[in-house]
């Protein structure tokens, strides 16, 4: 019986050995199976070739109004809004700057633009600054003169060692008065301006520019081309028939 022995142990010790690994395979089948099942999301639907796809976001709300009255071209009754947040010295602001003329021409009375201030510091030097410019604009009844002279020369200025000289050129140029120019540039009334229309930006999740809403959807930024979002001023004018 003794010289068995050491064979039973043996064999005792295979049979337990491949109980326990028929036990941890069994396991993982099952792990692994409740891993598919539950983790792996069912794939989307693909569009069809040539179809375009228009992204609808939810409209969003928000009580920030942004600065009152706010920078706007077109009427307040105009059924369809296009609100922009940018940053003059953001180069795709530029690029968006001539495509929203456009959309102004064509549109008319029927598109009401706004434009929110939320300039990019400390990556954009001159942002603020250019802000600044704008809105001290404002308070002499130019601000989309001025608008438009930042935007269609950034080129010129966006490497300035210091931009403020150029901005008060163009305050000449678009005949304010100097004097009270300096004053607004600096005062709390133009820093409060700002600082309403970043509240706002932030209560709606802007983390970029230049971020566009019509009637409080998000536009995709692929969208922003005067040709694409005129398809979706199209859209939203027939949604709400007009």
């Amino acid at each position: 019986m003794r010289r068995f022995l050491p064979f039973i142990i043996i064999i005792v010790a295979l049979l337990a050995a491949l109980g326990g690994f028929l036990y941890f395979k069994s396991r993982a089948t099952s792990s692994t199976s409740g891993v598919s099942s539950t983790t792996m999301p069912t794939p989307a639907p693909t569009a069809q070739a040539g179809q375009p796809q228009i992204s609808t976001p939810p409209v969003v709300s928000t009580n920030e109004p942004g600065a009152t009255p706010p920078h706007a071209i077109g009427p307040a009754s105009a059924p369809v809004t296009l609100e922009e947040f940018g940053d003059f010295q953001c180069p795709p602001c530029g690029f968006l700057h001539p495509e929203l003329k456009k959309i102004a021409n064509t549109y008319g009375p029927k598109v009401r633009i706004i434009f929110r201030e939320f300039p990019l510091t400390p990556s954009h030097p001159h942002a603020l600054t250019a802000a600044r410019a704008a809105e001290a604009a404002g308070m002499q009844g130019k601000f989309w003169e001025m608008h438009g002279m930042i935007f269609e020369n950034q080129r010129t200025w966006h490497s300035a060692f210091d931009a403020r000289p150029v901005f008060e050129e163009y305050a000449r140029a678009i005949g304010l008065n100097i004097d009270r120019y300096k004053r607004d540039v600096a005062s709390p009334a133009v820093a409060e301006r700002i600082f309403l229309d970043q509240k706002r930006a932030h209560a709606l999740n802007v983390t970029g520019t230049p971020t566009v809403f019509i009637n409080g959807k998000e536009v995709p930024f692929d969208s922003l081309p005067a040709e694409r979002l005129g398809s979706l001023i199209d859209a939203e004018l027939a949604r709400i028939g007009r």
